[in-house]
């Protein structure tokens, strides 16, 4: 029987929560090197990439031979800023969420598969082992309406604050203490006040309260 979540509905401009965790549970993230190199790709492959730049760049003479490889690199290197939207994430030792809208029906599958594939062989790499890291393919949950969507990014920013350590999340984006430019936070910041604490998102997600009308727990993976 399939997993829960791993049969997916694709839709164009569809909104989907995003998941998946280590196989057997094992943890996905070892060290704080683990968690900046996903977040590395996740900004290479999310931030608008300007192809022309990079070409008049690639032939400068006074280029290194090292800087001229990564710059090639960079130019082979999918990108998806075009066809996916990232609203929230937190990555978590061994699994991670992420909201994100896609823009055609297939969109979400090639970002996330190259993503996962890319991670999976710096993975093994980095600590000399092989097979796969994530529990099957990635899972993911349409969202299908604005209550839903604004609640999912409350859940996935209160995975990060649970433990003793806060995990990388898009919070800090949120409450604008840092900018990330490959996060979408205006759709969701829109329908909170900037003056008033009470109507703030800072304070939507430290509420606590969760609706009764969508079970968030079944969602929960650790």
């Amino acid at each position: 029987m399939p997993a829960r979540n791993s049969i997916k509905t694709y839709v164009g401009n569809g909104y989907y929560h995003v998941y998946n965790r280590g196989v057997e549970k094992r943890k996905i993230f070892l060290c704080k090197h683990d968690y900046a190199v996903f977040l590395g790709y996740l900004k290479e492959y999310l931030l608008q990439k300007d192809d022309q730049k990079l070409r008049h760049k690639l032939v400068d003479i006074n280029l290194s031979a090292e800087e001229r490889n990564k710059v090639a690199k960079l130019l082979r290197l999918n990108n998806f800023a075009e066809e996916i939207e990232l609203f929230s994430f937190t990555l978590k030792p061994n699994h991670f969420h992420m909201l994100i809208k896609q823009k055609d029906a297939g969109s979400m599958d090639k970002f996330m598969n190259s993503l996962c594939t890319r991670y999976t062989m710096y993975f093994n790499k980095k600590y000399d082992r092989v097979g796969k890291l994530f529990q099957g393919v990635y899972k993911a949950v349409l969202v299908d309406s604005l209550e839903y969507c604004l609640y999912l990014t409350k859940y996935i920013h209160a995975q990060s604050l649970q433990g003793r350590t806060k995990r990388p999340s898009s919070l800090d984006a949120y409450l604008g203490k840092q900018r990330i430019g490959w996060i979408n936070t205006e759709m969701i910041l829109s329908y909170f006040s900037k003056k008033i604490h009470g109507l703030s998102y800072e304070s939507f997600v430290s509420d606590g309260n969760m609706p009764s009308s969508r079970n968030f727990s079944e969602l929960l993976i650790d």
